[in-house]
């Protein structure tokens, strides 16, 4: 196996000297009118509505292999690819992408820490030149083991080894603001906004992994156990899910669909109570 080009959560400074190495993929998954204006020099971009699938009621499902497939042939993804992504939105889109490349078995993946937010308002580089790839062929088979969907969340409710972290807002957890049918979180589920780890003060950076882990072990969710992260769709707990994978957690899944999934099915498990921590 190659070795990375750069380390899973990658610096600004970082991803500029690597900046035209054939081996390296950089993916905007910023909004099309963002990626227009400015973008990091040799970017492509991809809409985020291009790595998900719908099934209404039902958002933020996994593309089928085929969809995947056919996407990742277009921007010229290869095996030995590394893949870049970022967005300026806060990480939730770029770590979207990289969740479904790892389910999908793809091995070299970075996110760039603080995104477009680090990159533009540090003065790196920026074009508004639209980067066209050149199509490969490519053909992976989903893997999926870091993917838990409803039938294996309700097998697990009360594995004592598997924590559940909801990354919505507290109104959302607690039930009183409701996107779905149903109202509420999954019995046992403990609050963990996806913001919490990133400092506004330094460009939507993460903080410092002692900080993230501190505030992580208050909650009781610890490196020990397997960590199922869900919000609305998917989107915002895929940064979550990507936090818990740069802290070393072994066994981190992301539930495709989450709340839109679970609150508009008929018969599962719902509970409304809060919890008394803080955001």
């Amino acid at each position: 196996m190659s070795t990375p080009l750069a380390p899973l959560l990658v610096e600004a400074k970082q991803l500029e000297s690597l900046l035209g190495n054939k081996k390296l993929l950089v993916i905007d998954v910023s909004r099309p009118q963002v990626y227009r204006h400015y973008h990091i020099p040799g970017a492509i971009h991809l809409d985020y509505t291009q790595i998900i699938r719908f099934s209404p009621p039902t958002g933020g499902l996994l593309p089928s292999s085929e969809q995947f497939n056919r996407l990742m042939s277009a921007i010229g993804l290869t095996p030995n690819t590394h893949v870049v992504a970022y967005d300026d939105e806060g990480g939730g889109n770029a770590a979207r992408l990289l969740w479904t490349l790892e389910a999908f078995g793809h091995k070299h993946v970075s996110l760039l820490n603080g995104g477009l937010h680090s990159w533009a308002n540090e003065g790196h580089p920026l074009s508004n030149n639209p980067v066209f790839p050149e199509p490969q062929p490519y053909q992976a088979l989903f893997k999926g083991y870091n993917v838990a969907d409803q039938a294996y969340i309700l097998e697990h409710l009360d594995n004592p080894n598997v924590q559940f972290l909801d990354a919505r807002s507290r109104a959302e957890f607690n039930g009183s603001e409701a996107y779905s049918k149903r109202s509420g979180h999954i019995p046992g589920a403990i609050h963990f906004k996806w913001s919490i780890g990133l400092d506004p003060t330094k460009n939507l950076r993460f903080r410092s992994k002692d900080e993230i882990s501190t505030l992580l072990l208050s909650r009781g969710i610890e490196p020990e156990q397997e960590v199922i992260v869900y919000c609305q769709t998917h989107h915002r707990s895929a940064l979550s899910w990507f936090m818990l994978k740069y802290l070393d957690y072994a066994k981190v899944r992301g539930y495709p669909g989450s709340w839109s999934d679970w609150g508009n099915s008929d018969n599962t498990p719902i509970e409304t109570d809060p919890q008394t921590e803080h955001d």
